[in-house]
């Protein structure tokens, strides 16, 4: 299923899904926030980005395929399995972005 999503969202899922490091950091603002609920860090920064990608999602080859979306509040809310080598794979996620201009600023990713 094919859904529309803002290009700083599309181009971080695209990236995500070739397990292209730089891609999936591009599309972040210098100072974006992180927060991944799941291993209870934040992240601040591209460096500190990277090294989430890095640890986190490159070596467990963890690729998110978003199949909802909706606007909540000037947040892009997107809703989707992640496959990869990791325990109960796949997991349900919702990844909750805050965009500013061509960016994204923040990201929450909770199960």
């Amino acid at each position: 299923m094919m859904i529309e999503l803002p290009k700083p969202i599309a181009d971080y899922i695209a990236a995500n899904a070739r397990l292209d490091l730089d891609g999936m950091v591009q599309p972040f603002a210098p100072d974006a926030v992180v927060f991944d609920a799941g291993i209870g860090k934040q992240f601040e920064g591209q460096v500190e980005l990277r090294t989430l990608f890095q640890e986190e999602v490159i070596p467990v080859k963890a690729i998110f395929t978003p199949d909802a979306v909706r606007h909540e509040n000037g947040k892009v809310v997107v809703e989707g399995p992640a496959h990869g080598d990791f325990s109960s794979s796949p997991l349900r996620f919702t990844y909750t972005f805050t965009l500013e201009g061509d960016a994204i600023k923040a990201l929450e990713i909770t199960l």
